[in-house]
């Protein structure tokens, strides 16, 4: 997909301050430091439009890009890191109940897991639960050049196991541009099975 703009629009902590325009968006999630905005800069071509933090936790917010003036990415504060209080947690948790079981736009959940470990319980039991609620979910395994490729194939399976098979496990790396053409063909399905789908209703 070519990118013709991207941009931030807002860190948003109530539902209230969420865009209303009616985009589909596309909501990515995983533990602290997996490497969400990472990915997003590497999808978008930036080296910094999502900031990319040393600090575990630091997403406290939702924050929204604009991409081509046709769809969403919706950066999902990080869950499972101890260092942050336990009502700070509960607060994050909240944060993206409220958004996972409410946000109308949404098309399709990317929840990222380390490809170096197995899938941690939170991982598991996040899935299990978006998966529950009726929502579609990629699983995205991240930093993938810190395998050897003869491993790839061997995690993606523990992965699969683990999680209760998802349809869709896409292999990343951030650092390498691994995956990410792949990534974004996925994506490009997804639109258009959901603008096909849009015009069939119409």
């Amino acid at each position: 997909m070519k990118i013709k703009s991207a941009e931030f629009e807002i860190s948003a902590v109530r539902p209230v301050q969420w865009p209303s325009d009616g985009l589909v968006e596309f909501a990515f999630v995983g533990r602290s430091n997996v490497g969400k905005s990472s990915l997003l800069n590497k999808l978008l071509g930036r080296k910094s439009l999502a900031r990319v933090s040393q600090k575990p936790g630091k997403t406290q917010q939702i924050n929204f890009f604009r991409i081509n003036d046709r769809f969403r990415f919706a950066d999902l504060p990080g869950y499972g890191y101890a260092a942050v209080s336990k009502s700070e947690r509960a607060k994050f948790a909240k944060m993206l109940e409220t958004y996972l079981t409410t946000r109308e736009p949404l098309l399709r959940v990317f929840q990222l897991v380390d490809i170096r470990h197995s899938p941690m319980p939170m991982d598991v039991e996040t899935y299990r639960w978006m998966k529950s609620i009726g929502l579609e979910v990629s699983v995205i395994a991240t930093k993938s050049d810190k395998v050897g490729r003869s491993q790839i194939a061997k995690a993606v399976r523990e992965i699969r196991i683990a999680m209760d098979g998802p349809e869709f496990i896409i292999p990343v790396s951030s650092e390498k541009g691994e995956g990410i053409l792949e990534l974004w063909s996925h994506i490009e399905d997804l639109m258009g099975a959901s603008e096909s789908a849009g015009e069939e209703l119409s």
